[in-house]
């Protein structure tokens, strides 16, 4: 997945706490997109806000 890291959660939180999932649905309750991905080389958990999908080509007028 390719897009915008917004925030990082180290991976070792305590128990229960779950920082990163919180922090996506924050940003979702104002209408942002977010998601949570996990990051196995940095150990962290990352918010992302993933790209805006392409434009569809326009069809011509034929």
């Amino acid at each position: 997945m390719v897009g915008k890291v917004v925030e990082s959660f180290p991976a070792g939180g305590p128990r229960g706490s779950w920082p990163a999932e919180e922090c996506a649905a924050r940003r979702r309750e104002q209408g942002m997109s977010a998601t949570v991905v996990m990051d196995l080389e940095g150990d962290a958990f990352l918010v992302v806000e993933p790209p805006e999908p392409p434009e569809p080509p326009e069809r011509g007028r034929g």
